[in-house]
């Protein structure tokens, strides 16, 4: 268990000449969380207003992501990093605009070409109608005293429109549509088009053009081609420009962020006529690293410690509203950063609170490795969790491989040591082994198997997941116990920090007696009802005794605070104990399929078909099957194993809200620093 780190306010104050310089003195030093300023905080300051090259660097930056979106340049997109110095002096010799210009004369293009191909293919899709209907173009329009209506319809209008002096046209086809063409006396229009409707008429735009249809329409097709062509030779030059402008366009917008994101500072502090007033918190153990830093590279510049805040809520209480919260940073070595995440998907802790990652890296892997419990699984897991912790930095993906890895581990000691297990079935034969069941000392014919694991399996041949299932499911409430006594035992300890132990014990130390109570009172009543030829009422009477007492004192401690529900959640706490029988549950069913599907692999597909080919279709389906079981435990166990992290752990003494320190820094992936460079 730890704290976050221990946070110090300070306050930078330098003259308005020397801005640019404090700016990048704060980025340098890498450790200032800065605090915003507010609007009438203190008297004679206000917000500032933006470097002068902001308005230029976010018009720019707007450009660039324009044409990134427009030429496909995604973060998928692998570039050459662009030295910082290179990369400024492009920006400012007018690049941007530059590039924009080519890119802007190519994507003009092609959207004309996109135009003009919808209205192509909107075309060709008219003509192809009209195609079948024996009338040249330039006859559909033209008249002053005839009009034509055109288009499709779901019933033939002709019998109706008989009524009408009219000439109609028809075509039915069942993959172009049913077209008719009506032409008739402008005075007998509204009768026509009311005959239409009732037909499901939906009108269509005669294209211009002079000849019939068809000949209209193979033209309309060599036009097409021909755009078609067109736009693939502009697609071909955009992928040029992609590939001879990615690297500069990731540059600039990285560097262009950077330049906003400085830009921007005056805006968060506090500014007068000639001076700025910088407020901001700073790891306890870097404030003279800070101090030094910032006063040795800008000139006229003061930093003064205002406080070391301590942990206690009272200090909150009395700080003035922005200064109230404290940023939390992360105080956690290597492996257990890795367990951040899961805490982070809760919340991040409060700066006077424990950070719960240290007990999530032992407990979370711990009990996903003994609801998986086998050798066979496990190593897959390590090799996945090692490769994905190798290759990947995305922090979703890293979560993953940090629970397969290093609950990998634990899934081997426990299959290895405590089960003797792998891929379902015991190293070793035992006589509590079912007719159906399976052993890689019978399988294999080694004798010799139970000389090399004696002393190191319980039992003949492990722990039976099927066979010792009592032991298994009192084992699961013995952890529950402990984890949640762990969990209570923090929650004290949180609030001794925060109020005081007085404070902390009159608050949390009676859910601890009632813990103790309840778990007494259940272990006496479990032996006499479970093991009553063992147990007698006598023999468990001490512990229901004291239980009870215990139970007392709890009530009593909480009553006056939490009321009724003193005593209604005393058996919500029974539940979360019994929760932890879900760590055997998983493991047994597991267990249950493997030796399912065992059998049906080995004994009756390929101890049922005779020769080679039972042997192979044996072998396929047993690792088809195992596949499908370690797919399950890569779920089951994983999500049971952070559903006891997150709902029966951290529900105990995590309360969260934190603000996680966010220090000022630049961050270069697509540019590289002057440092580096040098």
């Amino acid at each position: 268990m730890s704290l976050p780190e221990s946070m110090s306010r300070i306050v930078i104050v330098g003259t308005k000449s020397h801005m640019d310089e404090a700016i990048e003195a704060l980025f340098d030093v890498k450790a200032i969380h800065l605090i915003d300023h507010t609007v009438d905080a203190d008297e004679g300051f206000t917000l500032g207003t933006p470097r002068p090259y902001s308005p230029k660097a976010s018009e720019r930056l707007l450009k660039v992501r324009a044409m990134e979106k427009e030429l496909g340049v995604t973060k998928m997109v692998k570039t050459v990093p662009i030295p910082e110095d290179e990369i400024k002096s492009q920006i400012s010799s007018d690049s941007v605009e530059l590039v924009e210009k080519d890119v802007q004369s190519v994507l003009d293009k092609r959207n004309d070409l996109n135009q003009r191909i919808t209205e192509l293919n909107a075309t060709k899709k008219s003509l192809e109608l009209l195609s079948d209907i024996p009338v040249d173009l330039e006859l559909y329009s033209g008249y002053r005293s005839i009009v034509s209506i055109v288009g499709t319809v779901a019933e033939d209008p002709t019998a109706a429109l008989s009524a009408v002096n009219c000439e109609v046209f028809t075509s039915f086809n069942k993959k172009k549509g049913n077209v008719v063409a009506v032409f008739a006396k402008v005075e007998d229009k509204d009768a026509v088009q009311s005959i239409l409707s009732e037909c499901g008429f939906s009108e269509i735009a005669v294209p211009a053009g002079t000849g019939s249809a068809a000949s209209v329409l193979a033209n309309t097709d060599c036009e097409l081609t021909t755009a078609t062509t067109e736009m693939e030779n502009i697609e071909k030059e955009i992928q040029n420009l992609l590939e001879k402008h990615k690297d500069f366009l990731k540059a600039s917008d990285e560097e262009l962020s950077i330049e906003i994101q400085k830009g921007e500072i005056p805006v968060r502090i506090a500014n007068s006529e000639y001076t700025f007033v910088i407020d901001a918190w700073v790891p306890t153990a870097k404030v003279d690293t800070v101090k030094t830093a910032i006063e040795s590279k800008v000139a006229g510049t003061y930093v003064e410690v205002q406080e070391t805040r301590g942990r206690t809520m009272k200090e909150v209480e009395e700080s003035e509203d922005r200064f109230k919260t404290a940023p939390t940073k992360f105080n956690n070595g290597k492996v257990v950063k890795e367990f951040e995440y899961p805490t982070k998907l809760v919340s991040v802790p409060k700066y006077q609170e424990i950070d719960p990652s240290i007990l999530i890296a032992i407990f979370l892997p711990m009990f996903f490795g003994l609801m998986v419990g086998d050798v066979g699984y496990a190593i897959p897991f390590i090799i996945l969790g090692a490769y994905g912790l190798k290759v990947t930095h995305h922090k979703d993906w890293r979560a993953i491989a940090t629970v397969l890895f290093f609950g990998g581990i634990w899934a081997f000691i426990f299959g290895f040591f405590f089960f003797g297990e792998c891929l379902g079935m015991h190293f070793v034969s035992s006589h509590h082994m079912l007719d159906v069941e399976y052993s890689w000392q019978m399988l294999l014919g080694l004798d010799n198997l139970p000389e090399v694991f004696s002393g190191i399996l319980p039992y003949e041949s492990g722990v039976g997941k099927l066979f010792h299932v009592g032991f298994l499911l009192k084992l699961s409430v013995y952890i529950g116990i402990v984890h949640l006594m762990i969990a209570y035992l923090c929650a004290l300890y949180n609030k001794a920090i925060q109020h005081g132990f007085k404070h902390a014990f009159m608050e949390k130390g009676g859910w601890i007696f009632g813990f103790i109570g309840l778990v007494l009172v259940c272990y006496g009543l479990a032996n006499v009802l479970i093991y009553s030829s063992q147990y007698t009422f006598n023999d468990v009477l001490p512990f229901i005794a004291v239980g009870a007492v215990f139970i007392i004192i709890e009530i009593v401690m909480n009553i006056k605070h939490e009321g009724i529900q003193a005593i209604l959640e005393l058996p919500g706490i029974v539940g979360n104990i019994l929760s932890y029988t879900r760590l055997a549950a998983i493991g047994m069913s597991k267990a249950g399929m493997a030796l399912a599907f065992n059998y049906i692999a080995i004994g009756m597909i390929a101890g049922g078909i005779d020769g080679i080919l039972g042997i192979i279709l044996g072998f396929l389906l047993f690792a088809f099957l195992h596949l499908m079981i370690w797919t399950l435990a890569i779920l089951s166990a994983g999500l049971h194993g952070l559903r006891l992290q997150m709902v029966e752990l951290m529900a105990k003494f995590f309360e969260g809200g934190g603000i996680e320190y966010n220090p000022l820094k630049i961050k270069r992936d697509k540019t590289a620093s002057n440092a580096n460079n040098n």
